[in-house]
């Protein structure tokens, strides 16, 4: 098959790393990469580090409101799927790059394979539950990472086409997780940072769903993060999006908070890994501390990823932005006296296997209807 993939943010590149290489072995795939993660802190390490091939496309397409990145992305996709014509186009997740590869490819009539499909969050408010849920109904193909999610679309009525093949980023976590158990890990990135971390002597936070970049959820976030800083530090790897709210709203960082750059694939790993506890709103980071078992605190009202939640043994929460009780919460799951115990325990017996999803989803891709290769 002729295939393109399109991919323009950290946790797509993340995805591809780990479905690309398989899909190459039996396919003509063409990368385009929007550039809706634009710059080299976003984006540029992570080609390097992963070692993905450089895209054929670079769509450039930057910043921007929704509409104006989406208006961009679809102007300047369409020629390249026009020229390439391919039999299918990968989308992947739910960011405005798999929403616009999606529109894109059905308005002229292209087969599409959704990775990812079939989360929900049930909030139509967040422009990802908007963009996963108009992918999901013009796929052909949709590859879901849970059971959960096969139900989910089942309930809307798509069945044809849906496949349970585990989580992409499981495969490429694996992959790596030898590389970030020593315990020594934690020192060397903090003389990096210049910071003076020790495992299970701080807090790992990211933060940069859309929800939580108004002028109220900026407040509370931050007090959060301010509360949890009082008993040791935490690290907060910034999104620029939502440092320009920050400063937009006049809205300061705590003390104690130690804001840092985004992190490569393996240092943002290995933060998590080695840290007493991680907050956070991304789901990428949430199904990755849930896999290292971590303690790890959702700050939305809900989440997509349920079973990361309901499997964690507890060590998964959802505490909104609520303050106290994300004080509570991390007190009990991440008591600072005997946070380094269990974080020195964790990363000693950390074994975390391949979920096998690269391997599923090409062999769904050559069996199911729509595929050249299919009955």
């Amino acid at each position: 098959m002729r295939l393109v993939t399109v991919v323009g943010t950290r946790p797509q590149l993340i995805k591809e790393a780990a479905l690309g290489p398989a899909l190459r072995a039996r396919h003509a795939v063409t990368l385009v990469d929007t550039g809706q993660h634009w710059d080299e802190a976003m984006a540029g390490t992570f080609f390097r580090e992963l070692h993905l091939p450089q895209p054929d496309h670079s769509l450039g397409v930057g910043g921007g409101t929704h509409a104006q990145q989406t208006a961009r992305m679809l102007e300047r996709l369409e020629p390249i799927l026009v020229d390439r014509a391919p039999d299918a186009v990968v989308v992947y997740g739910d960011t405005n790059s798999t929403l616009v590869g999606a529109l894109a490819a059905a308005k002229l009539g292209i087969p599409i394979a959704h990775v990812e499909a079939g989360l929900r969050s049930f909030d139509r408010r967040m422009p990802e539950e908007q963009n996963r849920v108009v992918a999901d109904h013009l796929s052909t193909w949709l590859f879901a990472p849970t059971d959960t999610a096969v139900t989910n679309l089942a309930a809307e009525g798509v069945r044809r086409g849906v496949t349970l093949v585990g989580d992409l980023m499981q495969d490429l976590a694996a992959r790596v997780a030898g590389e970030i158990r020593d315990p020594s890990t934690p020192l060397a990135i903090g003389a990096a940072l210049g910071l003076p971390l020790r495992a299970g002597g701080y807090v790992f936070a990211t933060m940069h769903r859309a929800e939580n970049r108004r002028p109220d959820a900026l407040r509370a976030w931050t007090a959060i993060l301010g509360d949890a800083a009082a008993e040791r530090p935490v690290v907060l790897a910034l999104h620029p999006g939502t440092a320009a709210s920050l400063a937009d709203a006049g809205v300061a960082v705590p003390p104690g908070v130690h804001v840092v750059a985004p992190q490569g694939y393996r240092t943002t790993l290995a933060l998590q890994l080695h840290a007493a506890a991680v907050l956070t709103d991304s789901g990428g980071i949430q199904r990755e501390s849930a896999w290292l078992g971590v303690p790890c605190l959702v700050l939305r009202d809900r989440t997509e990823w349920v079973e990361a939640v309901e499997r964690s043994g507890g060590r998964m929460v959802v505490v909104g932005l609520d303050l106290e009780r994300t004080a509570e919460v991390l007190d009990r799951l991440a008591d600072p006296a005997d946070a380094p115990r269990l974080a020195e325990e964790r990363a000693r017996s950390l074994d975390l296997r391949a979920a096998g999803a690269a391997d599923a989803i090409v062999r769904a891709l050559d069996a199911l209807p729509g595929s050249s290769h299919g009955a």
